[in-house]
């Protein structure tokens, strides 16, 4: 958090405040930065601390917190004027809340505003919220809430208390001033007077196990029940009033209830009840769909099951909501399926699906947690993965300890957090309040809506001349103002933004791809660069193993292809191939069933050995006498087929007699870490007076930890050979340790575990395809996308799979960069760029082109700049890149570069970042096990996952198959068109009406009443409800379409259409007024009042020609390719239009009927066109429709 002085700018938009909020759908032609620096012009007022910048972590953003008071007496004078407006002062409040704050409030300290204050939270996305400030008894100590001491900081002023809110004498708290933002709860220090985030508390007795094995007591539950709320994530679920009260509230409606009164005043009742009774059935469908909505988060959400806590000493079962922070949870028999909180594991082991946080589905063992965690919580503000059981995830098993006398124990947990502070309650709220995305066109739409406005007052102003110029009073011309603005800004206008998106959101869901942010589907039509993972992205996830390599006899070079694990000799070494093969994995095994990596289960099926959790009790590691720290004796028991059962005795004391069969136990494990990119174990063979180290990694790394003389003389070119054909190759080495007892093993750091290490052989596994694969990429460079793969495999492999899969063309040359001298942390290094398939051309280390090509190659020298090249580069030299390479060379690789290998998890969300800061729009699939950054980072994030809704990103796809990217890009693209195509014939629409009555007004004529309710409800209604149905096309086109609203092709594309059709009715209205059979419209005298004549010729030839118009402006923006499917694969849109055309012909045949009458009878047209309700029955109107 930090205290600044700085101001941001409040005329902001507001999550409760519809007109002033920032949009959530559109995309434009670029991005715009949303992050904005917060900027007040005055300075705070003095005293304690009224603003403050706080930056929340799991939402990574930053808001800005001002404090506000209202004045009494000129909160009595806004009321006052909101009385004696009739509401509308209180209306404009709601819609600026800038003016309500200026005019009514004063900026207060937040440790002063206990009566009536207030916190105004402003976001660096365009929006405001007003929250109450709270006050709550707390007769609880300080430390209870905020740390003990006060970390130093710039500005950071140390404030005297009040008596009435802290005791200094005794530490003790009297109350508390709390502010609750998107469900996260902030206290005020009342030593400082600056909020801190509530859920950032820790405890700081608890930093060891022992220390927190007694659990809490009562007294201290109630007291962080009362901090930190119940265990449960309830979304408010707001009454029916109140979300029809913010409905009605919304510009929106307010625009359509005064076009309804205006309608009314003109005696235009039928057409007024049609448009109410339209408007309160959208008001009720949003309604409905609202609480639906909020029903089913409420329903995924909810989570209550029994469990049993620890309390004053006593094991009790409780209902999950009753757990508090600090609770002891017994695992073993609360017979759980979720995990109700987040929670650290302190004895025991798990397994759990952890697919709600990382998309991968891939079971997750747990372990008991150290002290070392617990000070890492408390200190660091962060979890030990491996000991943390998040809420909301599956359990898959929970199993007990053994004790050191063979007893058993059972799994215990101590609660970390709870309620909204969980994993689950932050994935909750990402779903209710999603990042928004900084787009154009939201901004160039309002701006459209200003330009149709401006339009409304030309034409007014040129029919307000002729009107005076008629004589026509003005209360009159007053009326028809009004009039004219509600024809050329339709409120229907911004609700044809999100159209598209509600219906691609829709089709998505059928194709079993969910999505938590509807902003994103949009934004997916502007993709042009699609990143992916690999291994199980675009290869499957399960490898075959397709033979070992192990060393020959002399262990100078490697042997022969062995698929057969019998062909492998044993030897006589003590750490042998064929046991690291066995033992050098992270595998459980619930009912039966190996559970772990899948390329572990592959390796460890590959021997044919069984595997069995060993029950072998608990051993104390003693430091200078003291226990501290427990771990099981044997973690996993493996034997050869046939082999007989596990003797802990036998294992543990080498000279027994009975110990006559091969087992090996492993004794521990270090897991695997991505920077190390490898995984150990130490083992114990029955009967052995000696431990085995055995490593399983990447070739990378075997060479600086591995005994060079123990290397083979053929190792580097047997790699290059396997990887450069797409395999994917682990290696193995292993040592042997006499006399290492079970302690030392314990004690044994990782560096000395790995280190001095015998090469043993390589694994050679099948990278293949996944068979979506290269069809999904081959459409994807089709479509003139860029693709790139981010990977944390070897560079060569990479290079192999991306040729198969077209991600790089077959004869393209790939570069790939090594340091002729120094290394990745030395500023001084240099990068050499060597062509893979021949090292003797190089690439410039500056410009990155291609240097002249060695004499034997096949490249012209004139050709050098016009060959198809791309790079692959792995994480050290992109490293290095970034920190010393200039400038231009690192936007250059960034750009050419198709391959990112060997990539940690943070240089993942580096690349996606850095090709966001180019202005390129990235997407990024993965599976989610080491994606989860990259994911959250790319503008479109597509998990490969079995949930539904994964915090890992917004679009989660439950078929495991890259071709999701292609469907959501189409359905972006698809939804993206059809909300312009909607926006724009919502204006063409309002333009076309805008011209008939602007013609009309020139002599004192207007539509009839009956004439707009046929336009609204037999053409408009039936074509725009039905337009956003039509389905994406199949491919995808080379170009991305527009986001731009101010384009050159879509202003153009409108122009045009308004300008023809003003022509034709233009020349329809002159064609009329020189028939023979014309007669004049009598002229509007005072006695007619505010009614204008509308049965005259002009107005029927006007009406008939803009019937056919606005069927025709719908057919030209239902156009389908090259986005949307043909127009008429959309049958709605088609028997709309059938509708209309047929409407219309049936007017313009009455129509003739009426003309064939005239023939016979000079005198009848005026008198059958008063009795024609297509032709109006007096009177005119203008407004439109809410769609």
């Amino acid at each position: 958090m930090e205290y600044d002085s700085d101001h941001h700018s409040i005329e902001e938009g507001n999550p409760h405040l519809p007109m002033l909020d920032y949009d959530p759908v559109f995309g434009g032609e670029s991005r715009i930065d949303m992050e904005m620096s917060f900027t007040l012009s005055e300075p705070p007022p003095e005293g304690p601390p009224s603003r403050q910048t706080i930056y929340l972590a799991d939402e990574d953003s930053t808001v800005r917190f001002i404090g506000y008071e209202a004045i009494p007496w000129r909160s009595t004078c806004w009321k006052l004027g909101c009385f004696l407006t009739a509401g509308l002062l209180a209306l404009f409040g709601h819609w600026f809340p800038r003016l309500w704050l200026r005019w009514v409030t004063q900026e207060k300290a937040f440790i002063d505003s206990k009566r009536d204050g207030f916190v105004v939270v402003e976001s660096a996305y365009k929006a405001i919220m007003l929250l109450p400030i709270r006050v709550i008894n707390y007769p609880y100590s300080l430390k209870t809430v905020f740390p003990a001491t006060l970390a130093v900081a710039p500005g950071l002023t140390i404030l005297k208390p009040s008596i009435n809110d802290y005791d200094e004498a005794s530490g003790m708290l009297r109350q508390l001033v709390i502010v609750d933002y998107r469900y996260s709860r902030l206290a005020v220090d009342p030593r400082t007077g600056l909020f801190s985030l509530v859920r950032e508390w820790r405890d700081s007795a608890a930093t060891t196990v022992p220390a927190v094995l007694p659990g809490i007591n009562v007294e201290i539950r109630d007291q962080r029940e009362l901090l930190f709320g119940k265990n449960e994530i309830e979304i408010e679920a707001k009454p029916t009033v109140t979300l029809l009260v913010e409905e009605v509230v919304h510009p929106f409606y307010v625009f359509q209830i005064a076009s309804i009164l205006l309608w009314c005043l003109d005696d235009y009742y039928y057409y007024a009840f049609c448009i109410a009774l339209i408007s309160v059935a959208s008001i009720a469908s949003t309604l409905i769909d609202t609480k639906q909505t909020i029903a089913r988060m409420r329903e995924m959400s909810r989570l209550t099951c029994q469990v049993e806590v620890l309390r004053n000493g006593d094991w009790t079962e409780k209902s999950s909501p009753d757990l508090a922070v600090g609770d002891i949870v017994n695992l073993s028999t609360s017979q759980i399926s979720v995990v109700p909180a987040d929670v650290f594991l302190l004895s025991g082991d798990a397994i759990v699906n952890e697919s709600m946080l990382t998309g991968e589905s891939v079971p997750v063992s747990k372990i008991a947690a150290k002290d070392s965690d617990l000070v890492q919580w408390k200190e660091e503000m962060t979890e030990n993965a491996k000991s943390f059981l998040y809420c909301g995830t599956r359990v898959v098993r929970i199993r007990g300890a053994m004790t050191a006398d063979g007893k058993g124990r059972p799994a215990l947990a101590m609660i970390a957090r709870t309620g909204f502070d969980t994993t689950k309650g932050a994935l909750v709220r990402s779903m209710l309040f999603p990042k928004p995305i900084g787009f154009k066109f939201y901004r160039d739409s309002v701006r459209f809506i200003g330009v149709l406005a401006g339009i409304a007052a030309f034409g007014f102003c040129f029919s307000a001349v002729q009107f005076v110029r008629m004589g026509i009073s003005w209360h009159t011309i007053m009326i028809r103002a009004l009039d004219l603005i509600t024809v050329v800004v339709p409120p229907a206008l911004p609700a044809t933004l999100s159209i598209g998106t509600s219906f691609a959101i829709s089709r998505l869901r059928q194709t079993g791809i969910f999505c938590i942010s509807p902003s994103r589907v949009n934004v997916a039509g502007k993709i042009n660069v699609c990143c992916f993972d690999k291994t199980g992205t675009l290869t499957e996830d399960g490898l075959d193993i397709l033979g070992i390599r192990p060393l020959d006899r002399s262990g100078t070079q490697f042997s022969e292809l062995m698929d057969d694990i019998y062909d492998l000799p044993m030897g006589n070494q003590k750490a042998t191939f064929l046991h690291a093969l066995a033992t050098c994995h992270s595998l459980k095994k619930v009912e039966g069933e190996l559970i772990g990596d899948p390329l572990d289960v592959k390796m460890f099926e590959f021997t044919k050995w069984t595997l069995e959790e060993a029950r072998a009790g608990i051993g104390n590691i003693k430091a200078k006498g003291a226990v501290v720290e427990q771990a099981q004796l044997v973690q996993v028991v493996v034997r050869p087929p046939g082999g007989a059962a596990f003797r802990l005795e036998d294992a543990l004391k080498g000279s027994a007699k009975r110990a006559y069969f091969l087992e090996l136990g492993v004794i521990r494990t270090f897991e695997f870490v991505s920077s190390l990119r490898r995984m150990s174990v130490i083992v114990k063979r029955l009967k052995g007076t000696s431990m085995e180290v055995y490593v399983k990694g990447a070739p990378e790394v075997m060479t600086d930890i591995c005994d060079p003389e123990s290397l083979p003389q053929d190792y580097d070119d047997l790699l290059s050979y396997y990887t450069k054909r797409g395999y994917r190759v682990i290696a193995i080495a292993g040592k042997s340790i006499e006399n290492l007892s079970w302690l030392k093993a314990q004690k044994m750091k990782r560096e000395q575990a790995e280190s001095g290490l015998r090469f043993l052989g390589l694994i050679i596994f099948e990278n293949r395809l996944k068979p979506g694969t290269a069809p999904a990429i081959q459409a994807l460079r089709t479509a003139h996308l860029a693709c790139r793969m981010i990977t944390g495999d070897n560079p060569m492999t990479a290079v192999s799979v991306a040729r198969e899969c077209s991600l790089i063309s077959q004869g393209a040359h790939v570069f790939f960069p090594t340091f002729s001298h120094g290394n990745a942390s030395t500023p001084m290094s240099k990068l050499q760029w060597n062509c893979m398939d021949d090292p003797l051309w190089q690439l410039d280390d500056y410009s990155l082109k291609p240097l002249q090509p060695p004499r034997h190659h096949t490249v012209d020298e004139d050709d050098i700049a016009y060959q198809d090249y791309s790079l692959v580069i792995t994480g050290d030299a992109f490293r290095w890149m970034l920190n010393y390479a200039p400038l231009e060379t690192v936007q250059r690789m960034l750009v050419k570069t198709q391959i990112f290998a060997r990539m940690s998890p943070d240089e993942k969300n580096e690349v996606v970042e850095r090709l966001q800061a180019l202005g390129y729009n990235v997407l990024m699939c993965g599976d989610g096990a080491n994606d989860c950054a990259a994911l959250k980072a790319a503008d479109v994030g597509i998990s490969l996952s079995e949930a539904e809704a994964s915090v890992a990103a917004p679009f989660t796809s439950t078929t495991p198959d890259v071709g999701c990217v292609l469907e959501v890009i189409k359905e972006g693209r698809a939804a993206l068109v059809t909300s312009f195509s909607c926006f724009k014939y919502m204006a063409l629409y309002s333009l076309i009406q805008f011209t008939s009555v602007t013609l009309l007004y020139y002599f004192a004529s207007s539509l009839g009443d009956f004439q707009f309710l046929y336009i609204d409800l037999f053409i408009i209604i039936p074509v725009a409800v039905t337009m956003a149905r039509t389905l994406p096309y199949p491919r995808i086109y080379h170009k991305r379409p527009t986001a731009n609203l101010v384009s050159r092709k879509v202003l153009a594309s409108i122009i045009g259409q308004v300008l023809i059709t003003a022509g034709v009715q233009v020349w329809a209205y002159l064609w009329v007024r020189r028939q023979p059979w014309y007669t004049p419209p009598p002229k509007h005298t005072p006695e007619d009042g505010d009614k204008l004549e509308s049965t005259n010729d002009e107005n029927t030839a006007v009406f008939l020609i803009s019937c056919f118009q606005y069927i025709l402006v719908a057919a030209v923006f239902s156009i389908g390719p090259p986005y949307r499917k043909p127009m008429w694969t959309n049958g709605g849109v088609v028997n709309g239009l059938y509708v209309g055309i047929g409407a219309d012909q049936c007017v313009v045949a009455a129509k003739s009927v009426q003309g064939s009458c005239e023939l016979a009878d000079p005198g009848g047209p005026a008198d059958i066109r008063e009795v024609d309700p297509a032709c109006g029955c007096g009177g005119e109107h203008g407004a439109v429709p809410r769609l």
